[in-house]
């Protein structure tokens, strides 16, 4: 028995990554992120939201070292089996798997919703099915026509945003976004302290996914230049997105209406131009190019991290392989696209913690990226001692003072996600123990099957 390696097709250039770093994220300056009102108010979530962005730009940052250093397409789990063996390279890749997997279901949910909002007769999750298929199909056909498609509804997506803060922008007044800013308070008041740590999955929806980047490198031309120039571009371009929408919103009127809404940008708007305005309209249709940008690019991430898991033997071996002609891990697509599936018909039926299936599995996604950076962050310190020739074209500025301060916020953050969500955290905790245990005895009975060379290769 041998295991031929595998190897994907090199066709992105930094405009693919940017598209890709951007658009796994922006559907999160859509909707969500305005749920963080209700518990932290307008003043305590934008606090929250601004620690929030400093981890991402430290951890981004400094991730950025890991993936210039190692381009691989476990990402993540590249990085932690190199640092810390089998069982640091299971954690982080199931984690990471969790964050992928899990977050495409609400988003094309909130497709399904959106469709059905225009065509009252079309069942959301039908829609949602449909929207599965789709872009898996898209993925699987090709790796650059899926990045240059991710391109092009990124851009889009980002216009309309753009276009967002221009038509509200002659409302904007910092009395309204102050008003009762503190969580529901005009004054800061110890509440709003624990108003501001329950918010901070929503701040963390601002930017979630941004990583899956590294999912991509070793697709990526010149990854050593490529991938620099995405990063940190797009990691700035979501943070002035943020920012910029969050205030746009809640200064052109009362934002306590807005809080609990899944569309805040779109209610924003109509108090702004009115319910006939083209301008509505346009921002009602064309918001579907920022659900479909992030649900396309995490279609993406997660199917080269069950790619690269398999590959190295931790998960069976025929989610390796490639599409014949395409040359991409087309079964794994399709694997993590099931699961997502399930997860759509099982909304309703389930609830966990009082929370609907849906709001559940984003409480989980979340759970997963902070594991993922926590893990990240120390195989990175870890491999600087480790390895310290290892070449590294990128080097994390601020060593390690960067580093370190996203390691710190990213376990503040994961300990205030417990508090708030202790049951989905019981929940996360056993499916991550039982994956890395299964992960575990899958790589060891592949490697035990092979001959001893390949076995070698595989360990």
């Amino acid at each position: 028995m041998s295991e031929a390696p595998v190897n994907l097709h090199k066709g992105l250039n930094a405009f693919h990554l940017w598209g890709i770093a951007v658009g796994l994220v922006i559907s999160g300056e859509y909707f969500g992120w305005s749920y963080g009102w209700a518990q932290a108010g307008t003043l305590g979530f934008l606090i929250t939201t601004a620690l929030v962005a400093v981890m991402y730009v430290t951890f981004i940052f400094s991730f950025t070292e890991l993936t210039t250093a190692i381009p691989q397409a476990g990402g993540p789990f590249a990085y932690a089996l190199r640092a810390f063996g089998e069982t640091g390279g299971a954690i982080a890749g199931f984690a990471t798997l969790i964050e992928f997997v899990f977050a495409p279901p609400a988003i094309a949910l909130a497709i399904g919703a959106y469709l059905n909002v225009q065509y009252p007769g079309l069942d959301p999750k039908h829609a949602a099915l449909g929207a599965y298929i789709i872009f898996m199909g898209l993925n699987i056909v090709g790796v650059q026509i899926a990045a240059t498609f991710e391109l092009v509804v990124t851009v889009l997506a980002v216009g309309e945003l753009l276009v967002f803060m221009g038509v509200v922008a002659p409302a904007f007044s910092i009395s309204n976004f102050v008003a009762g800013g503190w969580a529901g308070q005009d004054t800061f008041s110890p509440a709003a302290i624990g108003g501001m740590f329950a918010a901070v999955p929503f701040a963390i929806w601002f930017f979630l996914a941004i990583e899956g980047v590294a999912m991509a490198a070793e697709e990526a031309k010149d990854p050593k230049r490529t991938i620099p120039i995405a990063y940190i571009t797009g990691v700035l371009t979501l943070t002035a997105l943020a920012f910029g929408v969050m205030l746009f919103a809640g200064a052109a009127g009362d934002w306590k209406s807005l809080a609990d809404l899944n569309d805040p940008l779109p209610q924003a708007m109509k108090r702004v131009v009115g319910e006939s305005s083209g301008w509505l309209h346009m921002l009602v249709w064309l918001g579907l190019f920022g659900l479909v940008a992030s649900f396309h690019g995490i279609i993406m991430g997660y199917g080269r991290q069950i790619f690269a898991l398999a590959r190295a033997g931790f998960l069976p071996a025929i989610f390796a392989r490639l599409h014949p002609r395409f040359q991409t891990p087309h079964l794994a697509t399709l694997a993590g696209g099931a699961v997502g599936i399930a997860a759509i018909y099982s909304d309703n039926l389930v609830s966990i913690a009082g929370q609907s299936l849906t709001a559940s599995i984003v409480t989980m996604a979340v759970f997963g990226a902070l594991t993922m950076y926590i893990v990240s962050m120390a195989a990175l310190f870890r491999l600087r001692r480790t390895e310290p020739g290892l070449a590294r074209p990128y080097r994390a500025p601020l060593y390690p003072a960067a580093p370190l301060a996203a390691l710190v916020m990213a376990a503040v953050c994961f300990v205030a996600l417990v508090v708030y969500n202790l049951q989905i955290f019981v929940i996360f905790a056993l499916v991550i123990a039982a994956g890395t245990a299964a992960t575990l005895l899958i790589r060891r009975r592949r490697r035990a099957a092979l001959p001893g060379r390949a076995a070698g290769e595989l360990a």
